[in-house]
């Protein structure tokens, strides 16, 4: 197995744990050493493990939380650093998701997820 597919497997723990609602795993594929950060649709950006983990529990505890599934990832390797851009779908829409991994001790582990709505499916042109 490659780093990307590594980096890729862990991206899909990531969204298995949610859409199982499995606090467990969710609590397993985030890192551990480094600071962690966090932002959800429509919050404020969340700093610290006990923060975003408690959110996690809140999100993932809730009836209502969205089932979401990820599509069109790909990986970008930097190291000891990688980003997961991809597409998530929930019943009420889809939003473009970054998650960025740390490699902790042999396996790679979730540092930052930023999920927000999509609003334009057209790549802007450069300027």
């Amino acid at each position: 197995m490659t780093e990307n597919d590594a980096v890729r497997a862990a991206n899909l723990d990531f969204y298995r744990a949610f859409t199982t609602r499995d606090f467990a795993a969710m609590d397993r594929i985030w890192a551990r050493k480094a600071q962690v950060l966090c932002t959800h649709p429509g919050w404020i950006p969340l700093a610290g493990r006990s923060t975003v983990m408690a959110s996690w529990q809140d999100i993932l505890a809730n009836p209502e939380a969205p089932r979401v599934m990820c599509h069109d990832d790909i990986a970008f390797v930097y190291g000891e650093i990688a980003v997961v851009l991809c597409e998530e779908e929930l019943s009420g829409g889809h939003l473009a998701a970054t998650n960025v991994f740390i490699k902790e001790d042999g396996a790679w582990r979730l540092l930052h997820h930023h999920a927000s709505p999509i609003l334009m499916r057209e790549t802007p042109r450069a300027h």
